[in-house]
């Protein structure tokens, strides 16, 4: 999240004309997240209107409708919790979080993990307090408040650091991080700059933005979505390429497009950052959110990312291998017609002929298939399918 836009492509652009090998060095807490991070954050709906309040309801929830059973159990603050520094340069919560720690214990008690967030410059994206000059401060600070996830967002960085100097400035807040003892999940947000993927891992990243900010809109969501194609090398179990949070719920999109937008993340072993308010959530959406045979695509062990094999026009076919030796499969459409779509079983690297195969979001096996598949798809939609090749003796 910031305030200055930039081209979102050009991040894209650089690993194609210059080249690139993935990093060769793991995040140092990679015990940390052997999975993509899973959880809430409160940007995405209530940005500078977030409060002690709306962080304990959010939890209360998240343990209410299943949702920390299914696996999200990051509490996130964003912006806009900072007051100002005490006279030895402690940082100090606002009047909307009279008591952090106490808010951090609170979120513990329900068995959920308590995030928060910082910029390496002298001010965060809405004009808050930063840890420039304080890291080891601002670090000391989360881990005696009980903070277990760091979002730290470049923003004002670009004032006082040279783009060259990013490496070092992520490193030093890392370094910050592991002096405390206390493990933390480290977020680099810098929206794909300087080509992150290449090196996040190595100064500690457990995640890394590879875009600029997401909006609740399908346009916005698919062009950077579909854009994360060619990221997988550079992500594995520990250090994650992140396409940023999730909008599902958040009003502007089609239930389709939902859809199509939670497949995405999970093809891609994204972190599922639930952005809407809790407290008005649909059916619908929890739905969608908590899907087990969905969300276990993003969360298997096995820890690849998905890549696109096919695109015809406005029709894509993306394919994850999953631990089990299974393909999670997405038939995308993105015209503006339903379309039929079919996927071989060729192609996605099945032997054999015949295969079984599941539909994901129905949680329905559809059975054993012979050399292919085909699935009317709606508009801005998606089919969502598990494809696992059929042992000997199984009927056509």
């Amino acid at each position: 999240m910031r305030t200055i836009s930039r081209c979102l492509g050009l991040a894209f652009a650089a690993v194609l004309i210059v080249g690139g090998v993935p990093a060769s060095a793991p995040a140092q807490n990679s015990s940390l997240a052997p999975t993509p991070p899973m959880g809430w954050n409160s940007w995405n709906h209530f940005a500078c209107k977030v409060s002690d309040k709306v962080i304990r309801e959010s939890a209360d929830t998240i343990v209410a409708n299943g949702m920390k059973d299914a696996g999200y159990v990051y509490v996130n603050i964003d912006d806009c919790w900072q007051g100002k520094r005490d006279a030895a340069g402690v940082i100090q919560p606002n009047e909307k979080f009279p008591n952090m720690k106490a808010l951090a214990d609170y979120v513990h008690s329900k068995g959920l993990k308590f995030g928060i967030y910082s910029s390496p410059g002298p001010k965060t994206c809405a004009g808050y307090e930063g840890s420039f000059q304080h890291e080891a401060q601002d670090a000391k600070t989360y881990a005696e408040w009980g903070v277990d996830y760091l979002k730290y967002d470049w923003c004002s960085a670009e004032k006082v650091y040279k783009p060259s100097e990013m490496q070092g400035v992520y490193r030093k807040m890392h370094a910050a991080l592991m002096a405390t003892d206390r493990p933390m999940v480290f977020s680099l947000c810098q929206y794909g700059l300087e080509a992150v993927w290449r090196w996040g891992a190595s100064v500690g990243g457990n995640l890394w933005r590879t875009t600029d900010d997401i909006s609740d809109s399908y346009d916005r969501m698919s062009v950077i979505g579909f854009d994360q194609n060619g990221l997988g090398p550079f992500a594995g179990p520990g250090h994650w390429n992140d396409p940023d949070m999730l909008e599902v719920g958040n009003g502007h999109m089609t239930h389709d497009e939902y859809l199509t937008h939670m497949s995405l993340w999970c093809i891609l072993a994204a972190p599922l950052l639930a952005g809407n308010d809790l407290s008005k959530m649909t059916p619908e959406t929890l739905a969608i959110l908590n899907n087990p045979d969905v969300v276990a695509v993003d969360q298997d062990p096995l820890g690849t990312e998905g890549r696109r094999l096919r695109q015809e026009g406005p029709f894509e076919l993306w394919m994850k291998l999953l631990a089990d030796g299974s393909r999670a499969v997405g038939l995308f459409n993105r015209s503006e017609d339903a379309a039929r779509m079919q996927v071989s079983f060729k192609e996605i690297g099945i032997i054999g002929e015949t295969a079984s195969v599941r539909d994901l979001w129905a949680r329905h096996d559809l059975g054993p298939f012979n050399r292919s598949y085909s699935a009317e798809v709606p508009k801005h939609g998606v089919v969502l399918i598990k494809v696992k090749e059929a042992t000997v003796g199984s009927a056509p």
